[in-house]
């Protein structure tokens, strides 16, 4: 299993000169009493030309250190590393509006990574970047989650994924990966909730997905939000799609 952003990475780049590889996802803290907390809209998006500028000047900050950035055509931004760091880190959408010390990279090069956001806070601190973003929230830190070793190619994958997951994503650009969804196993990643525009897909893909598992085209599927799952078979079918409320209200 590759690391998330070492995959997402690939996808893009190609083999990259690197050893350790992780999401750097610009984040807006909230400093409270004696905690820093990542509210609920916490986690920022950037135009591509501010990624390129922030991982510009973070490589001549930091040019020395054995850290790097590098910016993404969407905006999004990897922390690489010279060196192989063992360090088990976070999804930031597990710390939204909460304290964030609990989240914080662990592990025996924890040190090193905490200490390279920390100062990343402060060099953030006025950045020019942060006063061009018109009333946006500024970026106050980079979250580095997604660790993993830099890949020299993905492994096969035979299948189909959609929807909005980084790791997905990165599968998805293999050649022979498309969105055939037949009899093929597939993955489909959505943040969209149920009752806005983007939920249509959703429920459209699932449709696909009921037909050709009462068809049995396919053995199963699987649906989960957070940490909750529904795993339905091909008998339990029918009666499970035509309970009297949509299947989402069962999830929290």
């Amino acid at each position: 299993m590759p690391g998330i952003a070492a995959a997402a990475l690939y996808a893009e780049f190609g083999a990259t000169q690197a050893a350790t590889v992780w999401f750097a996802t610009p984040v807006h803290y909230v400093a409270e009493m004696s905690n820093v907390r990542l509210p609920a809209d916490g986690i920022l998006s950037l135009q591509a030309a501010e990624a390129q500028a922030l991982a510009m000047d973070f490589n001549r900050v930091w040019g020395d250190s054995g850290f790097r950035l590098t910016s993404g055509a969407r905006g999004q931004l990897f922390c690489v590393s010279d060196r192989p760091l063992s360090v088990a880190t976070r999804d930031p959408e597990e710390v939204l509006d909460r304290h964030i010390a609990a989240y914080l990279p662990t592990g025996a090069a924890a040190p090193i990574l905490r200490r390279l956001m920390s100062e990343v806070e402060m060099w953030l601190f006025q950045h020019a970047v942060n006063e061009s973003r018109r009333g946006a929230p500024p970026a106050t830190g980079l979250w580095l989650w997604g660790g993993g070793p830099a890949l020299k190619s993905l492994p096969p994958v035979h299948g189909w994924t959609a929807g909005d997951d980084p790791f997905f994503n990165a599968l998805t650009a293999m050649p022979g990966l498309g969105e055939t969804e037949d009899a093929a196993p597939g993955v489909l990643a959505s943040a969209a909730r149920p009752g806005t525009p983007a939920w249509s897909d959703v429920e459209a893909r699932l449709e696909r997905s009921w037909a050709s598992l009462r068809a049995g085209r396919i053995a199963g599927v699987a649906l989960s939000a957070k940490d909750r799952c529904f795993s339905v078979g091909a008998r339990a079918a029918f009666r499970f799609w035509r309970r009297p409320r949509p299947w989402w209200e069962y999830f929290p």
